[in-house]
């Protein structure tokens, strides 16, 4: 089924340039493109929402780790890696 979209000029103008530089071979392609490229950062929003989600949820129920560890562990390891490369 076919689509019409009204684009507006400046977005048109875009279009028509990417088409006329000829990375694109027609509007089309390039309409396809830009669709694909919203179900992709689509697709990563609702894995981030997920993952919040869960963060969420296991702070609720207390499986978490008190920063003042985590950041001991990072300073360490940081720490660890100055040392070796003795900078």
């Amino acid at each position: 089924m076919a689509i019409s979209a009204e684009l507006g000029q400046q977005l048109e103008t875009y279009v028509n340039r990417l088409v006329a530089s000829g990375r694109y071979h027609s509007k089309s392609e390039v309409l396809r493109e830009g669709v694909r490229l919203l179900q992709e950062r689509e697709m990563r929003v609702a894995a981030l929402e997920q993952a919040l989600a869960r963060g969420l949820d296991d702070a609720e129920a207390g499986r978490v780790t008190p920063a003042e560890r985590v950041l001991g562990r990072l300073e360490a390891k940081y720490a660890a890696m100055v040392d070796k490369t003795g900078e």
